[in-house]
């Protein structure tokens, strides 16, 4: 029988879709169409999205400018699949990335195409540290998310993704991220003294990876002195020092790399998410020059050659990043949304411990993971898409696209304002 493509049926998502999917089961709606920062469901409804890909998406959805790119591309007949093959789409966005990211900042990477996704070039970035030092052991940290491939999931700390493993997750040492124990902890110098000390049971570790901003972690800032103290550790001990910009960079801290304030040069640097700018699959693992040991066909993947995903990467360089207004506009936002932020959480001390994360990757620490979830639940129901973060999924996630209108950004934030009196009030009639 010839599929009826008039017809439709939601319960297939049910019965041919396995139970793993996860972000479906909080937005029970089978969206159909998005643009900028609001996404139509199937029967007209809209949603102001304050997810955004998980920050895949921080120009928005079919953001024009790159949509345009990538259809005169197409209608050219462009060349689609290309493995690593020379092409002009890669040309023009190494060009490109070359001369609007890296020189402007002094930095002289190389860049390998791993794979379509931030696993991938964790797992680039590990085996290519491993292969320099001779080395096995890397040091990760306390509520870091790298992936749930294997390597990546190693210096995952979720234990929830970590038990699908199915196998011993080994060759990480695990250490306290920056106040871990509170404030008065220095974690760097345990690093140091842990690594020194011939008797710590600690293997000399082939890398360090870190996030500077913990997303799925539930928005851990470290500090950029804290940052600092970890890149001259793993230079002391003679690990790389790889920093995790999967999540956090792109703009999402309000710089291209979340690293740049803190005036770091890592080893290496991950980079997936919004990299291609339109929310196609593309993973970059950046080495530095004299670190690029690789021979060739090393390490391969069939789709590390997505020229579509190259187009919509150089068009979103070019239009955002070759001078500095979009910076300043992700600022004055991040303040905004720091400002309303803070309202809602002074007027809900009951319920909201304090803000956490850096930038436009910022949310409320609440005092459960119930109490988040119905947050998300509430809003969701009023017409805006947000999600949890964190160890009990205690931290309701702010991520909106950075292009977000003002207008937008403000009736957002009045939902998650009501969603939020809502539980509260929830909270109080129980306690009365």
């Amino acid at each position: 029988m010839a599929f009826d493509e008039t017809k439709t049926d939601r319960t297939i998502f049910e019965r041919r879709e396995s139970d793993v999917r996860s972000y479906a089961r909080n937005f029970p709606v089978k969206f159909v169409s998005s643009n900028g920062s609001t996404v139509r469901g199937e029967n007209g409804e809209e949603y102001i999205d304050f997810l955004a890909g998980c920050s895949s998406l921080n120009y928005g959805h079919n953001n024009p400018v790159m949509k345009k790119a990538l259809i005169d591309y197409i209608e050219r007949d462009g060349v689609t699949h290309s493995l690593d093959m020379e092409t002009d789409a890669k040309e023009a966005f190494l060009l490109e990335f070359e001369q609007t990211i890296l020189k402007p900042r002094n930095l002289d990477y190389v860049v390998q195409f791993p794979g379509p996704t931030g696993a991938n070039a964790v797992e680039a970035a590990l085996k290519l540290a491993r292969k320099i030092t001779g080395r096995q052991n890397v040091i990760a940290f306390t509520n870091g998310f790298h992936g749930v491939t294997l390597g990546a999931l190693s210096c995952t700390g979720n234990g929830h993704h970590r038990g699908g493993a199915g196998v011993p997750l080994g060759n990480v040492t695990h250490m306290p991220y920056d106040n871990y124990f509170g404030d008065g902890a220095d974690t760097a110098a345990q690093l140091d003294r842990t690594l020194s000390d011939p008797s710590s049971g600690v293997d000399a570790p082939a890398a360090i990876i870190v996030e500077t901003v913990q997303g799925e972690g539930g928005l851990n800032v470290a500090s950029y002195s804290w940052l600092k103290k970890i890149q001259s550790i793993a230079r002391k001990y003679g690990a790389l020092f790889i920093v995790d910009d999967i999540q956090a960079g792109i703009g999402r801290t309000g710089t291209f790399f979340s690293f740049e304030p803190a005036e770091l040069k890592p080893d290496v640097v991950t980079l997936a998410k919004s990299i291609s700018g339109f929310g196609l699959p593309l993973a970059l693992t950046l080495i530095k020059r004299d670190l690029d040991v690789w021979k060739p066909g090393e390490h391969n993947g069939t789709f590390r050659g997505n020229c579509h995903a190259f187009v919509t990467a150089q068009a979103a360089l070019e239009t955002y990043w070759r001078d500095d207004k979009f910076e300043k506009q992700i600022l004055q936002k991040a303040k905004i949304l720091e400002e309303r932020l803070t309202i809602i959480k002074d007027k809900h001390d009951s319920l909201i411990v304090g803000l956490k994360g850096r930038g436009m990757m910022l949310g409320l620490n609440t005092k459960s993971g119930e109490i988040a979830s119905k947050i998300v639940k509430e809003s969701f129901a009023h017409g805006l898409i947000i999600e949890t973060s964190g160890g009990d999924d205690e931290i309701v996630k702010c991520l909106t696209p950075l292009t977000i209108s003002s207008e937008q950004l403000d009736k957002g934030l009045n939902i998650l304002s009501d969603a939020v009196d809502t539980v509260a009030k929830e909270y109080s009639q129980e306690a009365a």
